[in-house]
């Protein structure tokens, strides 16, 4: 009965109602490799260490979902949308069989998750963009689902923290794909002018379509250390401007430098960061809904 009325809610919400920590399990056997310092380290140990390597401090990329549960107070997490899947509309070759590969390896459907949570008891929607999906490519559905987050939390006074990571525009879906920065950015507006606050956190990579866009246009931008950050490749901004770049060129902290974002923060302090962020945007004081 208690999962007949679980699946009847999701249907009608597309909200499910189940702890997002409870999917991340059974990684004591996993074994990863820095690629800093080469060091073979449990994915669990990981875990616990918010991905960062022990031996030399180098990050790990990390999942939507352990990216969530990494920043959020426990069992508050609410995944939306969930139901949202891509699908070869255009039968671009080969393009079947690479979305069939990055859900096996992911464990999603596409490359962001979004829903509900809360930090310290502050209540937020959030998008996490997982480049593991095809370099969290922009395709039609993870534009779907971030246009469709923004649109909850504009209707429900809700605050938006968004972390990004994406390679570009999927070239699968064509023309479908430009067409998700004009739709999110519209959506990103639309909560914008409704008063409510929206934080970037950029991660690595942060490039194409997804910098050009909603990217860009949080209220307040924060940025993990090192990560890459920008539009086109070095190469083709070289040759553009005829000009040499320097070493550090599309990195947070060469951001940061020349005001793009305001502030680098490490992963180990970024749950506190963002909880002091919501409760001072607070319309009520505590972080949640006025």
């Amino acid at each position: 009965m208690a999962n007949a009325i679980a699946n009847f809610f999701k249907s009608i919400t597309g909200q499910q109602q189940t702890d997002i920590d409870s999917v991340i399990k059974n990684t004591e056997n996993v074994t990863l490799v820095c690629k800093g310092c080469s060091a073979e380290t449990s994915k669990h140990q990981l875990l616990k260490n918010n991905m960062i390597c022990p031996k030399c401090g180098k990050y790990f990329r990390m999942g939507g979902k352990e990216r969530i549960k990494s920043i959020c107070d426990k069992k508050s997490c609410k995944e939306m949308f969930d139901n949202f899947e891509s699908v070869d509309f255009l039968n671009f070759p080969g393009y079947a069989e690479k979305l069939e590969k990055a859900k096996a390896l992911t464990n999603e459907k596409d490359a962001v998750v979004c829903g509900t949570a809360e930090i310290n008891g502050c209540e937020f929607a959030f998008f996490v963009m997982d480049s593991r999906f095809m370099m969290a490519s922009m395709g039609s559905v993870l534009g779907e689902k971030i246009t469709s987050i923004f649109e909850y939390a504009t209707e429900n006074n809700l605050p938006v923290i968004g972390f990004t990571a994406s390679g570009g525009a999927r070239m699968q879906e064509g023309i479908i794909s430009l067409m998700q920065l004009a739709k999110v950015s519209g959506a990103v507006k639309r909560h914008s002018n409704s008063g409510n606050l929206y934080i970037t956190v950029l991660t690595d990579p942060t490039t194409g379509g997804c910098t050009a866009s909603f990217a860009m246009q949080g209220d307040i931008i924060l940025a993990e250390p090192k990560a890459l950050i920008g539009f086109a490749g070095r190469r083709v901004v070289e040759q553009t401007t005829k000009s040499r770049l320097p070493d550090n060129f599309q990195s947070a902290e060469f951001l940061l430098e020349h005001g793009f974002v305001d502030a680098i923060v490490q992963r180990e302090k970024l749950r506190e960061t963002l909880s002091n962020l919501l409760y001072i945007h607070s319309k009520t004081g505590r972080g949640g809904k006025a």
